[in-house]
């Protein structure tokens, strides 16, 4: 899995917020290509970006590219594969089929860490155990504004919920991070903090940020508190000195499959 929580998107279009947004406290910045970008902006971004890899970080550094079914998506992917910096991970939107990311991973290889597709529409949801055990991908993403536009609902927490626990299984069913959709009210700072906590509760493991003012209130609901740290140290502890077999602690029944979720913890802290 990947190691961030957060991440912020950043519009390729807007050079001058590359180095803020490194800057912002994001464990990532993601540098748009594909919504942020008009159609006529489209080649001189992709020059920006280009040009802002040989600066930034590459660590911390991803590149959300124009959809592989379109001429732009093509031509982000042979500029990325032709230059010298490339970021560490690329966000391939829009993917409905495995298809798509083969092509990306043929394309790209190791000289990225990870292809991230976003699952953004019924046909792609569908497809997301193939795409979610494709060669290269590291994570997905639950792209719930198209996804929204196309069952006809609000893009809010109730109306997603079957397909987010659909896009969960996908990503469990590959042992692959699942990245969750931005939050879209910046200034309902509490509904941001109460979206991120439930996506957390049901398994995602990182969450987009279109703001930096989102980040800390991500960054604090996604990662283990103290509490569950502590937790998950003392089941631990208990566990292994049992020898490793189910044992009564604290009231609660210590096995291999609850031990699994503390060691999950234990890691992310």
């Amino acid at each position: 899995m990947t190691g961030f929580t957060n991440f912020l998107f950043v519009p390729a279009n807007r050079p001058e917020r590359f180095e803020k947004a490194a800057n912002s406290g994001a464990d990532l910045i993601c540098i748009d290509v594909e919504d942020s970008v008009p159609a006529d902006q489209k080649d001189s971004a992709r020059e920006s970006v280009l040009d802002a890899l040989k600066a930034l970080d590459r660590t911390k550094t991803a590149v959300r590219i124009n959809g592989l079914k379109t001429a732009a998506g093509l031509a982000d992917l042979l500029a990325l594969s032709a230059a010298d910096n490339l970021p560490t991970l690329v966000f391939l939107p829009m993917v409905e089929s495995p298809a798509e990311v083969e092509i990306a991973h043929a394309i790209l290889g190791d000289r990225v860490d990870g292809l991230i597709p976003l699952i953004e529409t019924v046909k792609g949801l569908r497809a997301g155990d193939a795409i979610a055990a494709s060669a290269g991908v590291t994570a997905m993403m639950f792209g719930g504004g198209d996804f929204s536009a196309e069952l006809g609902t609000k893009l809010e927490w109730e109306p997603l919920l079957a397909a987010r626990g659909a896009f969960i299984l996908c990503c469990a069913s590959a042992a692959i991070t699942a990245i969750d959709v931005p939050y879209i009210n910046m200034g309902n700072e509490a509904g941001l903090a109460e979206e991120s906590a439930k996506a957390k509760a049901m398994g995602f493991h990182a969450k987009a940020a279109i703001h930096p003012k989102q980040i800390s209130a991500i960054a604090t609901a996604m990662k283990p508190t103290a509490a569950e740290i502590a937790e998950a140290i003392d089941a631990i502890n208990a566990f292994d000195a049992a020898g490793g077999k189910a044992i009564s602690h604290n009231g609660r029944m210590l096995e291999a499959p609850v031990m699994q979720r503390y060691r999950h913890i234990a890691a992310a802290a």
